[in-house]
């Protein structure tokens, strides 16, 4: 019998990158593990973007679309005492590429602090395990590590999601560990553990969206001991459709659900997503973009979301339909005028196209409430 609480691998609904690639990152490990790489790192900077960015003859499956100098640039930038901050639209794969990362170097994405407004110096640094500072006073037994204080002490990549989102004040509890690379604990009696110097290979990847950036602005001392890299939308359509079918693969395979986005589904998905967010046709129309951000996360959530609709209410057959139940529930979050802009599109630009998929796809916009 299982125990509570227990899950096998199979079981988890989404595994950390360590996890999902395991086989690739042994693979690298092993290629190059007579080759210099950086104090503390699990694989050589050339692998770090090999794994992220793919290589079909050695069997590494590409995960991040983006330009080889960027990923270049951020790997060798977490190769040198300074941290990153990946900025961009919600859902241009700045938490997955952060993941990816910590994955390739450190074989741990785990240690992650989530910025919020709750957020508290003590679940980034340490806290106490009350008990035992009770019954015997502050000690490293009593002592409980958070993200970075782990981080520091097994010299791994600590994640900061929508650092932005955290008081200025709670952000600043960084500086001192990015500059010094050090966390001093005046807790602690022993002098000898009152300071903890990081270990070779800590480091941070801090994630904003620049649609929330200006919620708790920076300080500029922190902004200092940042790299900023910018991570743009997806531009090409071939590869973000490539994205979009691997990813919606992906999850229907661990749904465990036979279907597959057809080519002239996943050009009608992924297209409709790029007009609307680019606010211009492929045709080269104006649009009014909807307040939503339609990024390639929402296509891949969308696509997946219609695949199930066709399979538990449909009998596996997926018609355009299904694309506009799910697209209702993507593009209309809570502001009423982008029915309105949605509504356009369909009139003004799906109306117009011809194509095996798209007339349906237009008589389909009656799902439009």
């Amino acid at each position: 019998m299982k125990k509570a609480g227990a899950s096998k691998p199979g079981d988890v609904q989404r595994p950390a990158a360590e996890v999902r690639y395991a086989a690739e990152l042994e693979t690298l490990s092993k290629a190059d593990a007579s080759e210099p790489r950086p104090a503390g790192w699990r694989l050589t900077p050339r692998s770090v973007v090999t794994f992220l960015l793919g290589d079909e003859p050695r069997g590494i499956e590409p995960k991040f679309v983006g330009s080889r100098s960027l990923v270049e640039r951020v790997t060798v930038a977490l190769a040198t005492s300074r941290g990153v901050m990946l900025i961009g639209e919600p859902g241009t794969a700045k938490s997955y590429l952060s993941e990816l990362l910590a994955a390739a170097i450190s074989g741990d994405s785990t240690l992650v602090v989530q910025g919020s407004a709750g957020t508290t110096e003590d679940a980034i640094k340490y806290s106490w395990n009350y008990a035992l500072l009770l019954a015997e006073g502050p000690s490293s037994r009593s002592l409980v590590g958070g993200p970075v204080h782990r981080a520091m002490s097994d010299g791994k990549i600590v994640r900061f999601e929508e650092i932005t989102r955290c008081p200025v004040e709670i952000q600043d509890t960084l500086l001192s560990i990015l500059s010094e690379r050090m966390m001093a604990i005046p807790e602690l009696p022993d002098s000898a553990a009152r300071t903890l110097f990081a270990r070779a290979g800590f480091n941070l990847i801090a994630t904003a969206n620049t649609r929330d950036r200006g919620v708790n602005e920076m300080s500029a001392a922190l902004k200092r001991r940042l790299n900023f890299e910018t991570i743009p939308p997806i531009a090409n359509l071939d590869a973000e459709m490539a994205l979009v079918r691997r990813e919606t693969d992906r999850l229907l395979d661990r749904a465990g659900i036979p279907l597959r986005l057809e080519p002239d589904f996943l050009d009608i998905l992924v297209t409709t997503f790029q007009d609307l967010r680019s606010g211009k046709t492929r045709e080269g129309q104006a649009l009014d973009s909807p307040s939503t951000v339609m990024s390639t996360a929402e296509a891949v959530s969308v696509g997946y979301a219609a695949a199930v609709h066709a399979y538990y209410y449909n009998g596996g057959e997926l018609i355009p339909d299904h694309l506009v139940h799910s697209l209702t529930g993507s593009a209309l979050k809570d502001n009423a005028d982008d029915l309105k802009k949605l509504e356009h599109y369909f009139n003004h630009v799906v109306k117009s196209r011809q194509g095996h998929l798209w007339p349906s796809y237009y008589a389909a916009r009656k799902h439009l409430l």
